[in-house]
C-alpha cells in the first residue's frame, strides 16, 4: 500500500500520501529525506543552535518542533489557496547542519558554506532555526549569488546593536549584514518591532502599534512598494507574535502580532522575488500546547505556497475570503 512514512519511502517527490498525522516519520510536510539536490525548488534544513541568545535558551530545538507541529498542514490542500504545493515544487527536508557547539567560532561558517551549498544548486533555501544569530551567514550565502538583498524581517527586536565583530549574538546580526552591505537598508523594512533603539540604520520600521492602527493591507502595500523587485530574503522571528500566541520563544515582547495578522502580510507578499527564508527562536520547552511551532510551521508552509504561485499553482478559494 502506498502510504505512511513517506518521508523515507516515497521515491517520487511530487504530490504526497495518505499518513497518519499522530504516526509516521516527521520531515518538514512529510517531505522526502534527503541530500540530492538535483532537480530541487526548495530544501528546508534545521539548524539546531541557539547559544547566541540573551534571555531564555531552548530553540536548539525548534527544528524537530516545527516539524512536529507540520502533520497536520501536509494532510489537505493549502489555506487560503486551494492547492498543493507539492504538485507544483520539488521540496525536500534536508535534515539539520552538523554543527559543534564546542567549537563555536566554526558555526556561522559551516551554516554559511551549507546554506551556499543549497543555493548553488538552483534550490531555495528554507532554514528553521535556531536563534536568529543564524540569519546572519544565510544572507551572507544569499547575497553571494544574488548581491545586496532586500530583507523582510518580521521580529520584536531590530537586532541592530552594534558588537565586537568575532562576539555571537542574536542582537547584533542585522545591523552587521548592512554595515557588511548584505543587506540593502534603503529597499528593506522591519516588521512588528516593539523595542527601542536610536537608529533605524536606513530600513523602514513597522512598529506593531502602527501595524495594528494600519492593518493589514496598508502594511502589505507598504512592504511591496518598498522591496519592489529586487532579490526578497524574508527573515521571521516567531517573537513578532504577540506571547498570547506564541509562548515558546527566547525574548517575548507584550503587545505584538496576533498569528492572523502575521500570515495575512505573508500572504500578501505574493509576486515578490522571494529567494530565501529562515523561521526562527522557537523554543519548544516554553511553549504551549505546541502553539507556537504550530504558528511557525504555518508561516514556513505558506511561504512555499507563495513560491508554487510564483511557479503557476493558481488559488482556488473557497467562501468569502
Amino acid at each position: 500500500m502506498d502510504a505512511g512514512d513517506q518521508a523515507f519511502r516515497k521515491g517520487d517527490p511530487a504530490g504526497r500520501w495518505a499518513e497518519m498525522t499522530y504516526g509516521g516519520a516527521l520531515s518538514f510536510l512529510r517531505r522526502p529525506y534527503t541530500r540530492d539536490l538535483a532537480g530541487v525548488d526548495v530544501a528546508v534544513w534545521g539548524i539546531p543552535w541557539d547559544s547566541a541568545v540573551t534571555y531564555r535558551p531552548g530553540c536548539r530545538l525548534g527544528p524537530r518542533a516545527i516539524r512536529a507541529a507540520s502533520v497536520q498542514l501536509a494532510e489537505l490542500k493549502a489555506f487560503p489557496f486551494g492547492f498543493d504545493p507539492f504538485e507544483t515544487l520539488n521540496v525536500i527536508d534536508w535534515g539539520d547542519v552538523m554543527l559543534d557547539p564546542h567549537h563555536p567560532a566554526t558555526v556561522a561558517e559551516t551554516i554559511e558554506a551549507q546554506a551556499g551549498e543549497i543555493i548553488a544548486s538552483g534550490a531555495r533555501s528554507l532554514a528553521l532555526g535556531g536563534d536568529h544569530f543564524v540569519a546572519w551567514p544565510l544572507l551572507r550565502a544569499h547575497a553571494a549569488k544574488h548581491g545586496p538583498l532586500a530583507l523582510i524581517q518580521f521580529d520584536a527586536h531590530g537586532d541592530l546593536w552594534e558588537d565586537d565583530p568575532g562576539r555571537i549574538d542574536h542582537g547584533t546580526m542585522m545591523g552587521r549584514a548592512i554595515a557588511e552591505g548584505v543587506v540593502d537598508a534603503s529597499v528593506s523594512a522591519q516588521v512588528g518591532i516593539r523595542t527601542f533603539h536610536d537608529s533605524d540604520a536606513g530600513l523602514d520600521i513597522l512598529t506593531a502599534p502602527w501595524v495594528h492602527r494600519e492593518g493589514v493591507e496598508a502594511t502589505i502595500a507598504l512592504l511591496r512598494a518598498r522591496v519592489g523587485k529586487r532579490p526578497v530574503y524574508i527573515s521571521f522571528d516567531i517573537d513578532v507574535l504577540d506571547p498570547a500566541f506564541a509562548p515558546g520563544t527566547g525574548t517575548p515582547v507584550a503587545g505584538g502580532l496576533a498569528s492572523w495578522q502575521a500570515l495575512e502580510i505573508l500572504r500578501g507578499l505574493s509576486g515578490l522575488n522571494l529567494v530565501g527564508m529562515d523561521v526562527v527562536e522557537v523554543s519548544p520547552p516554553y511553549d504551549t500546547s505546541e502553539i507556537t511551532a504550530i504558528a511557525a510551521a504555518t508561516v514556513a508552509h505558506d511561504w512555499l505556497c507563495l513560491l508554487a504561485e510564483a511557479r503557476g499553482a493558481r488559488r482556488h478559494p473557497v467562501g468569502h475570503l
